[in-house]
């Protein structure tokens, strides 16, 4: 039995910061995992921006509940269940990711969880555990399943190390250039292409 790993933002979904940032005009918000490794340092540099500017979950909510999945994303998701066991494993929030969920028919996400006060302003971020994506992909192989990981950040490399086999997803090209271990998919026909390359059965 083989596990699909997939990253959520920027392989099944746009940025939901990226899209806050150009929604609010605070180009500070549009850096990602994609630019910056250390994720506390980008999520304390984000709250700090949001108390700043006097922004909460309702002001981000209501720019996700006007986004859509990416073009093809939902179409490779089922291609992928159809094959292989399939998890998302992401660093973004459970408060973010429902109205995803629904449109990608409630795949199974590991995530994280914000601490949102009585009037909404997100007061802190909660992981679920120190290096959750590696130490998911750890878990599976533990239970002997075989695992094939797919991401587009630095944040995603580690659970693509520890996988049998790691995908990088439209990366960037600082990511390419200090990753080249990586084969690299830029749309989801070549991805489909990478797992079933990866894959030990005949797809």
């Amino acid at each position: 039995m083989e596990f699909a790993c997939l990253d959520l933002e920027g392989v099944l979904i746009p940025e939901v910061w990226i899209h806050f940032a150009e929604r609010t005009g605070i180009e500070e918000l549009r850096l990602t995992t994609r630019d910056l490794p250390d994720y506390d340092v980008l999520m304390r540099r984000r709250l700090d921006i949001l108390e700043r500017e006097g922004l909460g979950l309702r002001e981000i909510q209501e720019v996700i509940g006007g986004m859509q999945p990416l073009e093809g994303a939902a179409e490779c998701l089922d291609w992928l269940r159809e094959r292989f066991e399939v998890v998302i494993l992401s660093d973004t929030f459970y408060e973010f990711a429902e109205p995803f969920m629904r449109q990608l028919g409630w795949p199974t996400l590991l995530c994280h969880s914000l601490d949102v006060d009585a009037e909404g302003v997100i007061r802190d971020y909660r992981l679920r555990i120190d290096d959750p994506k590696r130490r998911a992909v750890r878990a599976l192989r533990d239970l002997n399943f075989r695992t094939i990981a797919t991401g587009d950040s630095y944040n995603d490399t580690s659970m693509l190390e520890e996988a049998h086999a790691g995908i990088l997803f439209r990366p960037p090209q600082n990511v390419i250039d200090e990753f080249p271990q990586y084969p690299v998919a830029t749309s989801y026909e070549q991805l489909r292409a990478e797992f079933s390359r990866a894959s030990l059965r005949d797809l």
